[in-house]
């Protein structure tokens, strides 16, 4: 049996949706985008073309809703299925989008670039906690214009794992679609087999921007997945009360899920978010705190309502450093994500708000996955009896680590941590430096890049991506792509 965490009673979730509809009618949706309100307004929504603002029915929602795939795979550059989005199958992601990066010798935060992109992508793919690759910082030294496609661009150059994105723009969306399709051999194979999927903001409060919708409207049309990824800032962007952040991620998701299915019904998107509570002393986004990670099992508990596949942002920490504090709020993150049954977790590797990403915490945090994931398993009968046959012979004494099944299952029944982990005695722990749990990091980083083996990637491919990445970079104004070597 799965453990799970509920935050909310049948009869709350119900009621946040009832609102969530109401939300949609009074005051309604802004959506900025001519061609998503004509889409509403063609399923019988009220567009006032003047202030942008659309008034969706519950009916034309739900008819939506109905044809959202409950179910559907990412694929890693094999072929192999490695993702499944639905139901409370859990997997894990880095975060992305970080600006900068943490120099583990210095303790820095460094501007993103290039080498320091390629670095963390050749982490995770090492550590198979990560199911996935996530584009996890913007690179510095390129145009803002090109921005997405390039890191997408590390990440194929790079990794097999299936990849979570986003594009900046509908000219690099596009872009961006046919960098993925290369590698499934057309659009039409990447729409059968997903190899990625695209991020989609929704702007807080109940706004869809242009970009937002239209980008809804082009990944729909292509068939490739779309994750919505909703932001309320409880008391700042969003009402201060927790199920009232949870009711506006409702109406936004709704909102965007409607545009996107009368595009293309049928077409795979995800219940997804990145919320936070708004600290009102500091003035900040504590993506840390208990209160987040309530509102990210609360409303993944609604998307599971409605069958929807989910995501959301946990296993960051605002933490500077990969100290005490980082370990604390990754850890609780990942644990309430995973209880929560969230099919895509992001967020590991982050600190300082999901502005810094850090290679080391990548390898810290994969220990907190690897447990999350033991505590999903949960406890498994492998045995005929439960603790009987185990006493036989034993004579009161504790010789269990004499018995043959011991030595069959304890690899089973436990998981056995990496180096980042202690468990040696005081004395061992000296003897090997008395590193703390950093230091090991850093050792262990340093030998997952030693050991990391760039993929194989037939000529023809890799000229054509380079291609693609070239022209666009051309257009912006970069005559040439940053050395990978």
């Amino acid at each position: 049996m799965q453990p799970k965490l509920e935050l909310l009673s049948k009869e709350l979730t119900d009621r946040i949706l009832d609102e969530a509809f109401q939300l949609m009618m009074n005051p309604g949706i802004k959506v900025q985008s001519a061609a998503a309100r004509k889409l509403l307004a063609g399923a019988g929504a009220q567009a006032d073309e003047t202030t942008e603002v659309v008034k969706i029915p519950e009916k034309v929602v739900r008819e939506a809703v109905r044809t959202v795939p409950k179910t559907f795979y990412l694929f890693d550059r094999q072929g192999n299925c490695k993702v499944t989005y639905g139901g409370n199958n859990v997997h894990f992601d880095p975060g992305s989008s970080g600006v900068h990066v943490l120099d583990p010798e210095t303790l820095e935060h460094k501007t993103a670039h290039t080498p320091d992109l390629i670095r963390l992508v050749k982490v995770a793919e090492m550590i198979p906690q990560y199911d996935a690759q996530s584009t996890a910082v913007v690179c510095d030294e390129v145009p803002k214009s090109i921005g997405d496609l390039y890191r997408l661009y590390i990440v194929l150059m790079h990794s097999v794992k299936p990849i979570v994105t986003g594009a900046f723009g509908i000219k690099t969306l596009e872009a961006m679609i046919d960098m993925v399709a290369l590698f499934a051999g057309s659009r039409a194979a990447l729409a059968e087999k997903p190899q990625a999927v695209f991020d989609i903001c929704p702007s807080p409060p109940l706004i869809w921007s242009k970009f937002g919708a239209e980008n809804l409207i082009a990944l729909a049309r292509s068939g490739v997945p779309a994750e919505i990824v909703s932001m309320p800032l409880a008391g700042a962007a969003a009402p201060v009360t927790l199920v009232g952040s949870v009711t506006q991620h409702a109406a936004e998701c709704l909102s965007g899920i409607t545009i996107h299915q009368l595009a293309k019904p049928g077409s795979p998107i995800v219940w997804g978010g990145a919320p936070a509570i708004f600290d009102m002393r500091k003035g900040t986004t504590p993506m840390g705190a208990v209160e987040t990670a309530m509102i990210d099992a609360s409303y993944a508990q609604v998307g599971k309502s409605l069958e929807l596949p989910t995501h959301c942002y946990l296993g960051g920490s605002d933490s500077k450093i990969v100290d005490a504090q980082a370990g604390l709020e990754s850890g609780v993150g990942a644990i309430i994500g995973a209880l929560a049954g969230v099919n895509m977790i992001s967020g590991a590797g982050m600190l300082d708000f999901l502005a810094c990403q850090s290679a080391e915490k990548l390898v810290v945090d994969a220990e907190a996955v690897a447990m999350a994931k033991r505590l999903l398993a949960g406890l498994e009968v492998r045995t005929e009896t439960l603790a009987t046959a185990f006493f036989e012979g034993i004579n009161f004494k504790g010789d269990f680590l004499k018995q043959k099944v011991t030595r069959e299952l304890f690899q089973t029944e436990q998981h056995l941590p990496s180096t980042i982990i202690d468990r040696d005695s005081i004395r061992g722990w000296q003897q090997s430096g008395s590193l703390d749990t950093f230091e090991r990091a850093k050792i262990r980083t340093a030998q997952l890049l030693k050991e990391y083996q760039r993929p194989q990637i037939a000529l023809d491919k890799e000229k054509e991506l380079t291609s693609i990445v070239q022209h666009l970079a051309r257009e912006a104004g970069l005559e040439k792509l940053p050395n990978l070597d």
